[in-house]
């Protein structure tokens, strides 16, 4: 049987023959002491995107994030990463953390903890070999840490741990990476550092969802965005979706305090 050129395109077109999603969220909910915290999360995330979730606090960003990586329990739902579970996905998973949540009185180095990351490859109890060295030396100097390798992580700036939890994910060389709050508190030349380290990795076809804050650079970082307040109000390629209607339905009276950031954003 002879197939036509349109007919053969058409078919590539179609759902099944396309690449895999790089995530996958279907009837999420999670709940504390019974009270849902997010709940009814549906969520595809092309591969390749930068991902921008942003809300107000106590949206359930960050609890969003912890429940695909199975860091907390989730009351229903699936997540597939690559159409696998995570369990069976987690080598091609980066994670970043909020700073905040770590305790950088641990006296281990930024090589050390750059080192971490390679722990899922190694296994845990080998120690880390010369190639693992290098290559945990590499993503500090693409970090731009390499002179700070055998400092204290404590002795760090907080700028300069950031970017070290940074360099810990890239490591992995994942081909997902989920990264809670990156941007809060660093200085400028940190915030363009994980800029250009995310068109790096997105150039290399990497995934990244990013809880971000600052609604004024939202267009610039990032091409895809989930709007989220307990439920998703929009997700999708940022140049539809990030509107002030879907702002406002996001903030509600809130948005009127976030500056005039957003509203020169959308006159612009």
């Amino acid at each position: 049987m002879n197939v036509s050129p349109e007919s053969h395109e058409a078919k590539l077109a179609t759902p099944e023959y396309c690449a895999k999603d790089a995530l996958s969220v279907r009837d999420l909910t999670v709940a504390y002491h019974r009270k849902p915290v997010i709940w009814d999360i549906d969520l595809t995330i092309p591969q390749g995107k930068l991902v921008a979730i942003i809300g107000p606090n106590g949206a359930g960003k960050s609890t969003l994030i912890k429940a695909c990586l199975d860091l907390i329990a989730r009351s229903s739902g699936e997540v597939k990463v690559f159409d696998s579970l995570y369990s069976k996905a987690r080598e091609r998973v980066g994670y970043v953390p909020q700073r905040e949540s770590v305790d950088w009185d641990f006296p281990v180095s930024a090589l050390d903890v750059v080192a971490m990351g390679m722990y899922g490859k190694l296994g845990w109890f080998r120690r880390v070999n010369k190639r693992a060295r290098t290559l945990a030396l590499q993503a500090l100097d693409r970090v731009g840490l390499a002179d700070y390798a055998d400092h204290q992580i404590s002795q760090l700036s907080g700028g300069q741990q950031q970017r070290a939890f940074l360099a810990r994910a890239l490591v992995q060389d994942a081909d997902i990476y989920f990264m809670d709050e990156p941007f809060a508190a660093v200085d400028a030349a940190t915030e363009r550092a994980i800029v250009e380290l995310l068109k790096e990795l997105q150039s290399r076809g990497k995934t990244c969802l990013v809880v971000h804050h600052d609604l004024a650079t939202v267009t610039e970082y990032f091409d895809w965005s989930i709007l989220l307040n307990m439920r998703v109000v929009a997700h999708g390629p940022t140049n539809i979706v990030f509107t002030q209607e879907n702002l406002r339905k996001t903030y509600g009276a809130k948005l009127s305090l976030l500056s005039d950031a957003a509203e020169k954003l959308m006159l612009g």
